[in-house]
């Protein structure tokens, strides 16, 4: 008896390992271009996690012999001024990247959600001055907002993080509580009051969870904003500091001197960056067109 029901759960486990497939599959023939996306995050994200890995060089050993090495040999994407090898250097960027980038949104849209959350359920007072505080927020650009933060609290890998963070407050805060606005008068949040449930929990227990959607596709697109302002804050000095092998930071250090007698130093770093935010905003598009109810068949 014991054998048949671990068949049967093999079975099963079987199926469902099938079924996941076959709906990857038809996701990917029907947005292609997200499956491009996604595949394109997902060699980054394994990159990041298997840099020590990947890198053939440790990224902060300098080597003066080698000093702007063209690609190829030892050095396959060349080295930079000091000799430190460029293909270990963008691998380990990609980690740092990514890291900031997922950091900086996690905190970012903690944050909003508990901002949007609480704005758009209470009403009153509360309401007017949150949303005149992201207005006052939203009024600046988020790179310019971030340039605010990232000045104010210097050059770290955690102050990037925080800057980058509160420039991502208002959108979040926006989209939670025009949901909220829109649920809290629903039917089952009503019938959550009559049974005696408290605001918060529902709150947190029926409105936010019907929130989830547009966040989901809010956060692919700010992932690639948050990567494409680390790498903006690094490239003006004000974004992660050495030793970290930061792509903005590769960046500064080469574009104005070493970009027509070393382009690669200039050019593989910029790839890296366009290819991480060209990735995300497919996937986010992807995403928002499956989230999106009148896509629905």
């Amino acid at each position: 008896m014991a054998s048949i029901d671990h068949d049967a759960a093999l079975a099963r486990a079987g199926a469902n390992v099938t079924g996941s497939w076959s709906q990857a599959a038809h996701l990917a023939r029907r947005y292609p271009l997200g499956a491009v996306g996604g595949i394109i995050v997902i060699v980054f994200v394994l990159t990041a996690a298997f840099a020590n890995v990947i890198a053939p060089i440790d990224p902060l050993s300098t080597n003066s012999k080698a000093s702007l090495a063209a690609p190829g040999g030892t050095f396959w994407l060349g080295a930079d001024f000091m000799g430190r090898d460029m293909f270990s250097r963008i691998v380990y960027g990609a980690r740092i990247s990514l890291a900031v980038a997922a950091g900086a949104t996690a905190l970012g849209f903690a944050a909003g959600i508990v901002i949007g959350l609480a704005s758009g359920f209470l009403g009153g007072w509360f309401d007017l001055a949150m949303q005149r505080l992201m207005d006052i927020m939203q009024a600046l650009p988020l790179l310019v907002l971030a340039l605010v933060m990232a000045a104010s609290l210097g050059p770290s890998l955690e102050n990037t993080i925080i800057a980058i963070s509160v420039a991502l407050v208002p959108n979040v805060a926006r989209v939670v509580r025009s949901s909220t606005l829109s649920l809290r008068e629903q039917p089952f949040v009503e019938a959550a009051r009559a049974v005696g449930m408290g605001e918060v929990r529902i709150a947190v227990r029926h409105v936010l969870p019907n929130t989830m959607a547009p966040l989901i596709v809010l956060a692919t697109a700010q992932l690639g904003s948050a990567i494409l302002t680390e790498a903006s804050l690094s490239f003006l000095g004000l974004g992660i500091p050495e030793p970290y092998p930061s792509w903005g930071r590769m960046l500064s250090e080469s574009a104005a001197e070493y970009v027509r007698t070393a382009p690669w130093l200039v050019v593989f770093p910029g790839v890296a960056i366009s290819l991480t935010v060209f990735g995300t905003n497919l996937l986010g598009d992807a995403l928002r067109d499956i989230f999106d109810p009148r896509e629905r068949t």
